[in-house]
């Protein structure tokens, strides 16, 4: 059976405590806490409790704090894999969005997730899946809702003519 790892001591556990109390992270100031509880001398199963956690993470948060301090018992989130698109390129998607397509082009009359997968794949070399298309126009701001598509052919007066008398002429 192997032994436990070290606690650094240059924090006594009143400090750690002290830090505990002072974290704005709640995470953070459990770990602190079950850190404490270990520098007291209490066994590593029931120190681990205290904070939320098994023994063995425990003893992973250990090791960051042996070499980081209080500051490594913070969470660090990743941010993702950076877009394959650039910012040039996603302003140019919006543009597309924003203008629609064009029937005699782009062979429709609205956009659809898969038919703007299409033109990002075309036109800058992407392949994303659909539903990540959807993904991405949400990040720059589009919503779900679309406009109702207007048919090329419709008659600007005609619709107007309707809105006033309820019937076509």
């Amino acid at each position: 059976m192997g032994s436990a790892v070290g606690v650094r001591t240059d924090y006594s556990a009143g400090e750690l405590r002290r830090l505990a109390r002072a974290s704005k992270d709640v995470r953070q100031s459990s770990r602190l806490l079950s850190i404490a509880a270990v520098l007291d001398g209490m066994k590593r199963a029931e120190a681990a409790k205290i904070g939320g956690m098994d023994r063995q993470t425990l003893r992973d948060w250990v090791h960051r704090f042996n070499e980081n301090g209080p500051e490594g018992l913070v969470d660090q989130w990743s941010s993702g894999p950076p877009s394959r698109l650039s910012p040039e390129q996603q302003a140019e998607l919006v543009r597309i969005v924003e203008t629609g397509p064009d029937l005699a082009v782009d062979g429709v009359v609205r956009w659809r997730l898969i038919d703007l997968q299409g033109v990002i794949e075309e036109r800058f070399g992407v392949n994303y899946d659909t539903r990540y298309v959807g993904k991405l126009l949400d990040k720059l701001g589009f919503s779900h809702v679309s406009a109702r598509p207007r048919h090329p052919a419709q008659d600007a007066h005609v619709v107007e003519e309707f809105k006033k008398t309820g019937h076509a002429r």
